[in-house]
């Protein structure tokens, strides 16, 4: 697809720090805790930007050393921080969560200290007004919406602004049961589905939140149908154990009335789950912005996920030639040579 924008993707979301125990050490007794930056946005931004396309954060954190640091993470996978805004208020957080893994029959664990984070008092004019001339594509998420009345407001403007601008209109439900119940989501999304051009949405959330029943696949046409919406995709996730999933997706395309699905990655030698899923979108919007094929989109989607199971962090760092390997190997039954070298 031609790109005639200064950049492919642009994203509204929370930066936030994580803290986490070393190996599978518990909270409670650990001495020292490993920092990363990460948050869904930021997730799907470094993935795209790490297979060749230009992406750029919008968010807001402290003027401070801890701003300055989520910064520096974003820049070092090639996000742009243009309109990462510095909130020069002594008082002005970031937002924390403390990750602790796990191993079978223990279950990894959360814990967030968010409230009050910087980026809860972004407005729309803080941002400056060609910055909606300048995306092929916008991408926020349920957790936006979710996190304040103040932050709603403005990702619901920006999604206005990006599309009379003529951008694409990425979002992804993202339910977090801590921020909204299920109808509070429900309410609020289908308000926003209108502006939708490419929806991610799992088929369990497609239930629990939408109403949903029915065939899956009946499910994800069903979006289409009641609203403007060009492309679903639903991923497919099996947690066998703590340390092993396997993991596919079917993408939808309205325009071809077609349904994209492949063989799952089957047994992935789990690291870090955390950020697979926004790998997965980032992977898919890449194959989609790069290639306008909705196969390319699942082949990108599913192997970068696989690989970011793989990965420590929030954030994938795979290159593009990493992640067509993948997909060849997949492609041919698992074969190829044991080690790069």
């Amino acid at each position: 697809m031609e790109n005639k924008r200064e950049y492919d993707l642009c994203s509204l979301g929370e930066v936030m720090l994580r803290l986490s125990p070393q190996g599978n050490e518990r909270i409670e007794r650990c001495s020292t805790l490993e920092k990363t930056a990460g948050g869904a946005e930021l997730n799907v931004c470094a993935g795209v930007s790490q297979l060749g396309l230009r992406s750029g954060i919008i968010s807001k954190v402290p003027d401070n050393g801890i701003g300055s640091y989520v910064r520096n993470q974003a820049r070092s996978t090639g996000v742009s921080d243009d309109y990462l805004i510095s909130d020069p208020n002594p008082k002005s957080r970031l937002g924390v969560y403390y990750y602790e893994g796990a191993a079978f029959p223990r279950k990894p664990s959360v814990i967030y200290d968010r409230d009050g984070s910087a980026i809860n008092t972004l407005k729309v004019e803080e941002l400056p007004d060609d910055l909606f001339e300048k995306a092929r594509m916008f991408h926020t998420s349920g957790i936006t919406l979710a996190l304040s009345d103040t932050l709603r407001e403005t990702a619901i403007e920006m999604m206005r602004r990006f599309k009379e601008a003529g951008a694409l209109i990425s979002f992804d439900v993202n339910f977090r049961g801590n921020l909204w119940t299920g109808a509070e989501a429900k309410k609020c999304i289908e308000s926003i589905l209108p502006l939708v051009d490419l929806f991610f949405c799992s088929d369990e959330t497609a239930r629990l939140t939408f109403g949903k029943s029915g065939e899956s696949r009946q499910i994800m046409k069903s979006f289409t149908e009641e609203y403007p919406i060009c492309v679903v995709a639903s991923t497919k996730r099996t947690v066998h154990s703590p340390k092993r999933h396997s993991f596919t997706s079917v993408i939808y395309d309205r325009g071809s009335d077609t349904f994209y699905e492949e063989e799952p990655y089957r047994d992935i030698e789990v690291v870090d789950r955390i950020g697979s899923g926004d790998a997965y979108v980032a992977g898919m919007l890449y194959g989609y912005l790069k290639y306008g094929d909705c196969r390319k989109a699942l082949e990108f989607g599913n192997a970068l996920s696989a690989i970011k199971n793989t990965i420590p962090g929030d954030m994938t760092t795979s290159s593009r030639e990493e992640v067509e390997a993948v997909i060849e190997d997949h492609q041919h039954g698992g074969a190829g040579l044991e080690m790069k070298r």
